[in-house]
């Protein structure tokens, strides 16, 4: 099956510590970017975040880099949701930092 990559970098001034917390914090709000929402399963792996998300009977992958001043934004759209990468895409670079990087610890 072929997949539509999307590759987005999110500029941040939090350093890689803040990132992940605020990352970790907001990863349930990931789904709102599909379509009819899903579900979505994390693991950690130093400074980087894998996902799987379900979304529309398919399965999406994606990856977080966590860089100091960049969040490095990998996602694999699998058959019909890549027909969905552009608007996917252009809601990633609009929203995705404040989505992400949301502070919900005040």
């Amino acid at each position: 099956m072929s997949t539509q990559p999307i590759h987005v970098d999110l500029p941040h001034k939090l350093g890689k510590t803040e990132a992940r917390r605020r990352i970790a914090d907001n990863i349930h709000k990931l789904t709102s970017f599909f379509p009819g929402g899903g579900s979505v399963s994390h693991q950690w792996q130093g400074d980087r975040l894998d996902l799987d998300i379900a979304a529309m009977g398919q399965a999406v992958t994606a990856r977080i880099d966590v860089e100091e001043a960049v969040l490095r934004v990998h996602v694999a759209l699998p058959g019909l949701l890549g027909m969905m990468a552009k608007p996917i895409e252009a809601a990633l670079r609009s929203k995705g930092s404040e989505l992400l990087l949301e502070d919900r610890s005040k």
